[in-house]
C-alpha cells in the first residue's frame, strides 16, 4: 500500500496558487515551490505566474537538464490525475528534446568572442577618436559609433542573461555585468527582472512589462479601462494626459524611441534604489559606478557644449534602432489580459510575437532577435542556432493552424505604426464626453 501513487486533480492544483502555497506540476509530477520560490534564480514572477498549473514546457524553455536533480527535494509525493496534454504541447516537447539530442543547446560558436573583441575595438576607437581628433565630423561618427557599441554590448548581455556563454557561471556573471551595467549604464539585474517575466507573460496586457507604457504608448484600446498592472503592482491609469498622448502616439513613436534610452536609466535606478529584493544589488551599483564614471568624462573630454550634446544625441539615435527593433517584434501582435497558462505555452508565443526577415549576413545586426518565436520557444538557445530551426517552427504551426509572422524590417515598423494609430483613434473617439481641445483637458487634468 506504501507503494501506491497519491494523486490530486487539476482542480486541487489550482487551489496552490499564491505566495505562501504555492504548488506547481512537471510532466505530471506535483512540486511545492513556496519557500524555493525565494531562492529561485529567475526572480519570483515566472512562479507566481504560472502557480497552481503544469509548467513543464516553460520548464524546458528554460532550465538545463541539470535542474531536474532540484526537484526531488520539492515533490509532494503528489502525480496530477487528470491532466491532459495537448496535441500542440506534444509536439513542442518532441521537438525541445531533438534540439537537445543535436547538441544545439551547447553548440554556441563563437560569437560571444568575435562580438566582445568587436565591442572593445569599438570602445578604443570612441576613445581615440574624441581624445585625439578635433573634427566636428569624427566626434559625430565616434557617438553614433558609441550607440552602435551600446546595441551589441546590450546583445551580449541579453545572450548571457538565457544561457551560460562562458566557461562557468563566475565569468558568465562577469560578462553581464561588463555588457550590462559597466558598458551601458543599464543594470542586469533590472533586465532580469522585467525579461523573465515578459517572456512568460508575453504580450499579456496587465502581466507582461513590455507593453505597460501607459501614459506615452498603448498597443491596444483595452488598456484605456485603467487596468492593474501585476507586474508592478499598480493601477496604469489612464488620465486625460495619457489620453492626450496616446492620441498622437504613431507621431511620437520615433522621436520617443531616440530618448528612450533615459527610461531605461531611471528605470534601472528605481529598482535598484527600490526596498524589493534585488540580486547582486551592490555589484550591480558599483557596475552603474563605471558606467557613470566613464561616460561623463569621455562627454567632458570633448571641446564644447555644442558637440557633448551633439555626441549624446547621437549615440542614443543610434541605440534607437534597437528600442524600435524590440518594439517590431511584439507591439503588432496579438495581445490578452490575464495570466498566462501554462499548457498553451506555444500558442501564446506564437500569438505574440513577430519575426523580422533579414538575410543571414544581416543577424548580427538583429542579435538573433529577428528570430523571435523561436527564441520565445527557446530562449536557451544560442542565436547562432535559430535560423536553424527557423523552418521546423513554421512548419510546427502551420500544422496546428498557428500564425508564424515574418516581415521584414519596414513591413514591421508599417504594422507597429497602424497599431499604435488604431489605438490612437480609439482614445480620441471614446463613447465617454469628448472635449473638443485635447491639450486644454491635459493641462487641466488636476483642476
Amino acid at each position: 500500500m506504501g507503494s501506491e501513487k497519491k494523486f490530486i486533480t487539476v482542480a486541487e492544483l489550482r487551489e496552490h496558487n499564491k505566495a505562501g502555497d504555492l504548488w506547481i506540476s512537471i510532466q505530471g509530477k506535483v512540486y511545492n515551490v513556496s519557500n524555493w520560490v525565494k531562492e529561485h534564480p529567475g526572480g519570483d514572477t515566472p512562479l507566481l505566474n504560472l502557480a497552481g498549473q503544469d509548467v513543464t514546457d516553460a520548464f524546458l524553455a528554460y532550465h538545463p537538464g541539470t535542474a531536474w536533480q532540484y526537484l526531488d527535494k520539492l515533490f509532494t509525493g503528489y502525480y496530477l490525475e487528470d491532466f491532459k496534454v495537448s496535441e500542440v504541447s506534444n509536439d513542442y516537447r518532441k521537438l525541445y528534446f531533438e534540439i537537445a539530442k543535436m547538441g544545439l543547446f551547447e553548440n554556441k560558436g563563437h560569437g560571444t568572442l568575435y562580438f566582445l573583441t568587436c565591442i572593445a575595438l569599438m570602445l578604443s576607437i570612441v576613445v581615440y577618436g574624441v581624445l585625439k581628433s578635433e573634427s566636428v565630423l569624427v566626434h559625430l561618427v565616434c557617438g553614433m559609433l558609441l550607440g552602435m557599441l551600446w546595441i551589441q554590448s546590450a546583445y551580449i548581455g541579453h545572450d548571457s542573461g538565457h544561457y551560460q556563454v562562458m566557461s562557468s557561471p563566475k565569468y558568465n556573471r562577469v560578462v553581464q555585468l561588463i555588457s550590462g551595467n559597466c558598458l551601458t549604464g543599464i543594470s542586469i539585474a533590472w533586465w532580469k527582472w522585467t525579461h523573465n517575466a515578459h517572456h512568460i507573460a508575453c504580450n499579456s496586457l496587465d502581466n507582461d512589462p513590455d507593453l505597460q507604457h501607459i501614459p506615452v504608448f498603448a498597443v491596444s484600446s483595452k488598456l484605456f479601462n485603467s487596468i492593474t498592472s501585476c507586474f508592478y503592482g499598480r493601477e496604469l491609469t489612464f488620465d486625460p494626459v495619457a489620453r492626450f498622448l496616446v492620441s498622437y502616439q504613431h507621431f511620437t513613436f520615433y522621436p520617443v524611441m531616440i530618448v528612450g534610452r533615459v527610461n531605461l536609466f531611471i528605470q534601472t535606478f528605481l529598482l535598484l534604489f527600490s526596498t524589493r529584493k534585488v540580486p547582486h544589488r551592490v555589484t550591480n551599483l558599483l557596475g552603474l559606478l563605471v558606467f557613470w564614471t566613464w561616460f561623463p568624462l569621455l562627454v567632458s573630454c570633448l571641446p564644447n557644449w555644442p558637440e557633448r550634446v551633439m555626441f549624446v544625441l547621437a549615440s542614443f539615435a543610434v541605440t534607437a534602432l534597437q528600442h524600435i527593433q524590440f518594439c517590431l517584434n511584439h507591439f503588432s501582435a496579438n495581445v490578452y489580459v490575464g495570466l498566462p497558462n501554462g499548457n498553451d505555452w506555444f500558442e501564446k508565443q506564437a500569438y505574440g510575437t513577430i519575426d523580422i526577415s533579414c538575410s543571414s549576413w544581416m543577424d548580427w545586426f538583429f542579435g538573433g532577435l529577428q528570430f523571435q518565436l523561436e527564441h520565445h520557444l527557446f530562449p536557451r538557445l544560442p542565436r547562432c542556432q535559430l535560423r536553424n530551426i527557423s523552418p521546423v517552427v513554421r512548419d510546427l504551426c502551420k500544422k496546428h493552424n498557428l500564425p508564424y509572422r515574418s516581415l521584414s524590417f519596414w513591413a514591421a515598423n508599417a504594422s507597429t505604426i497602424r497599431t499604435l494609430k488604431s489605438a490612437a483613434q480609439e482614445a480620441r473617439d471614446l463613447t465617454s464626453p469628448v472635449p473638443k481641445n485635447l491639450v486644454w483637458e491635459a493641462v487641466n487634468t488636476h483642476g
